[in-house]
């Protein structure tokens, strides 16, 4: 019998339909991906050639699908937090990350030149990098304010 509770079961909070939890195990599995993704993000952050922005996004969104605490913690994260707020806000990237992004992906592409042993590898991995600046200079930029 329906109740007019408005928490109820049948009747989805501001419409928006109820969210059913995932089963424990893809919880977990989300939970060990988020963590790996994360770990991997933060060395991308030393290491040079190894993106850190893709790998944070992972992280954020299987932690938001299976850790509440953990997605909480990198909204809130000082160096994290305002990536993947942007990110979560319709695809936004900042013009400070599209340029570091430039300039991470032009070294590497001139080492890759510089010591290539096969010209046309090189010349595969410097087309995708310029489709990815591309469509990375196409992403729409955080509102100031």
């Amino acid at each position: 019998m329906p109740t007019d509770d408005p928490r109820s079961s049948d009747s989805p909070a501001a419409g928006a339909p109820a969210v059913q939890p995932l089963p424990a195990p893809w919880r977990w599995l989300l939970l060990l991906l988020a963590c790996v993704s994360l770990a991997t993000g933060v060395v991308g952050l030393f290491v040079p050639g190894l993106p850190t922005t893709v790998f944070v996004l992972i992280a954020a969104w299987a932690a938001a699908r299976s850790s509440p605490r953990l997605h909480r913690w990198l909204l809130d994260h000082r160096v994290f937090g305002q990536l993947i707020r942007d990110w979560q806000a319709g695809g936004r990237v900042s013009r400070r990350a599209k340029w570091h992004a430039t300039l991470a992906m032009s070294a590497c592409a001139a080492i890759l030149l510089w010591a290539g042993s096969r010209w046309w590898v090189s010349a595969l991995a410097c087309g995708c990098m310029a489709a990815v600046l591309c469509w990375l200079w196409l992403r729409p930029e955080p509102v100031p304010g």
